[in-house]
């Protein structure tokens, strides 16, 4: 079993719906993300996923939320964007294009700052 993962960024503005403190007033992120595909075995290169591919996946993902107000964006509109819900919304829209036979999205983390982050695993 292999992990591959990619380092990616992104920075876009939130505002946390009924939070009791700052966080519900409008700021902004340079939100950090990694993400992480399993891979069950190698290709015949000798690789579980082409780093390219990763990357293009979470690029095309990404670019959905960058420069954006992230409460006025359709996958949050009914739930704040707190970086949990951040990092279900790119889990789920990157397993169209990382899922095969071979290999599967593993995990997604996100982190507002460097020291605070969350990962999600997916259901």
């Amino acid at each position: 079993m292999f992990h591959v993962f990619i380092k990616s960024h992104f920075s876009a503005g939130h505002h946390l719906r009924d939070y009791p403190g700052n966080c519900e007033r409008p700021h902004g992120h340079n939100w950090k993300v990694e993400v992480t595909v399993k891979t069950s075995e190698l290709d015949s290169l000798g690789m579980g996923i082409d780093f390219r591919q990763v990357k293009e996946a979470v690029k095309k993902v990404l670019d959905t939320l960058d420069h954006h107000d992230l409460n006025q964006h359709a996958g949050f509109q009914s739930i704040n964007p707190s970086s949990e819900n951040i990092a279900v919304y790119i889990f789920n829209n990157l397993q169209k294009d990382l899922t095969s036979d071979r290999y599967e999205v593993h995990s997604v983390t996100v982190c507002e700052t460097d020291n605070t982050c969350v990962t999600y695993f997916g259901k």
